[in-house]
Order: C-alpha cells, then structure tokens, then sequence
C-alpha cells in the first residue's frame, strides 16, 4: 500500500458516509487519495449527482496526509465496482453494509456478491462501526492455501496501525491434516517474523463453530478489525454464511477481505 488510492462506493445513505469516515480515518494514518465513486442510471442523473457529492465533499474535514476525489459513471456497483478499482489501480475499496436484515440495496448477501465481483481488496464497515485505533487484527485461516492470501494484506494494515496480528487456525482431530494446518502457519509465522510484524499463533479447539469460535476470540481480545480471505466453491458465493456473518458482526467490527479467487496472482 505504498502508493494509495482508496475508493469509496457512496450512494448517500448513512452506512456510505459512515465508509468515507473510515477512509478518512485511515488517511490520518497514511498518504492516501480517497475517491467517492457514485453509479448512476444514465448520464442526465451523473450531472445532478456530481453537485451533490461537491457538496458532500465541502462538508467534510479532510486531513492534510489525504485528497479526495469524486467519480460519477454509469453503472451498477455489482458489475462495474471492480472495474473501476482496476482502471483506477485503487488498493483498497471500503464499503458499508446494511447487514443481514432489511431491504437495503447493500445487504450482507449483496456485500458479497460485490466481493466477490473484484479483485481488489474490501473494508466492509457497518452504520454503528466505532471508528477507533486498531490495537489488535484477528486474521482466520483454514486448511486451505487460499486462506493465506490475506496474510500480506492484513500485514500491510497492522504495519499502518502499528497492530497486533492474532492468527486463529484450528486444531485437526486428524493427524494428517493438523500437520497440514501447523505448516500453513508456519509460513504465516514466517512472513510475519520477516516483515517485524508483532505476531501470535492460536489454534482454536476443533469443537464448535468456527465463526462463533472466532467471535469469541475476538471479543476476548480487543479486536478492532477482522481479517480473511473469502474462497467459496458454491456456485452462489454471496450466500456463504461463514463470510455474511462475520462482514455483519453483531459487534460492527470492521472487516478487511479479499476474494482469493481473483486475486490469485497478486497476493501470496
């Protein structure tokens, strides 16, 4: 994240000026440009929306490490969300979410149809998120290599925050393939040590589910952001209920995550 570009899908709604707070709370802590990016149905409304977000923009109080910008196309943000992130090279997309319930257009099943929809990198945000210091970043892994894709990306973020990354894998009753997922955080340990990132290693009891499990770990331990990477086989991906969970957390808590799928070839 040398060089920073964040964009911000805003549709005037709370929970959209809710995500530009955020990125304006990142942009305290690192050189960022943030772009407000509005889709309109045709090119008529994009003018009437261009004033409005003018508007938007005057209001805020925008730190001297940021600049922000607005972007007004015609689109819709499940198909052309990502290709704006990838014509703008943006780092970063931080989006709100409505949650699970209610008719909102950004539901946390809508969320991840978006996720899933580009290749760059997500910080979903919900309406009541606290804007507060990242002390500690919870970061779940599984027994795939997919999984670890989030690790260089949550590295990134704990290197701006100066955080503590909490790695939770949890413990095989198979031999096999608790050696399996003792590798895959070793090479997480690894990375971690390399980069000077303050790290710690847990395996979770095998019992339970595992989002409770990490919910759990999460509240007992600070957290202030949630890391992973999403890799669904379903041929419906936005209804993975693991991942709809944890992005609408009764706890509001932030959730950094990548599609690992699409981003393959760029992280780890």
């Amino acid at each position: 994240m040398s060089k920073n570009l964040y964009i911000v899908p805003y549709d005037f709604s709370p929970v959209s000026e809710k995500a530009v707070e955020y990125a304006l709370f990142l942009g305290r802590h690192v050189a960022t440009e943030i772009q407000l990016v509005h889709l309109v149905a045709d090119k008529a409304k994009g003018m009437l929306k261009i004033k409005e977000l003018e508007k938007v923009k005057e209001k805020l109080t925008i730190p001297s490490s940021c600049e922000v910008s607005i972007l007004v196309k015609v689109g819709d943000i499940f198909s052309d969300i990502g290709k704006i992130a990838k014509e703008e090279k943006a780092q970063l997309i931080i989006m709100g979410t409505h949650g699970m319930r209610g008719f909102q257009r950004v539901s946390g099943s809508h969320a991840m149809k978006v996720v899933t929809s580009t290749e760059a990198p997500f910080l979903i945000v919900q309406k009541n998120t606290e804007i507060k210091e990242i002390r500690n970043i919870v970061v779940p892994v599984d027994l795939t290599k997919e999984s670890l894709q989030i690790i260089s990306i949550a590295g990134d973020m704990a290197k701006i925050f100066k955080s503590k990354v909490h790695v939770l894998a949890e413990t095989q009753t198979d031999e096999m393939l608790n050696t399996r997922i003792k590798n895959r955080i070793g090479i997480v340990s690894k990375e971690y040590e390399e980069r000077s990132i303050d790290a710690k290693m847990n395996f979770l009891k095998s019992s339970g589910g595992y989002g409770k499990k990490i919910m759990h770990y999460v509240k007992n331990n600070d957290a202030g952001l949630i890391a992973l990477a999403y890799h669904s086989e379903s041929l419906l991906p936005q209804f993975d209920s693991f991942a709809q969970n944890l992005i609408t957390n009764k706890s509001a808590l932030p959730v950094l995550i990548v599609n690992s799928k699409l981003a393959s070839a760029l992280y780890f």
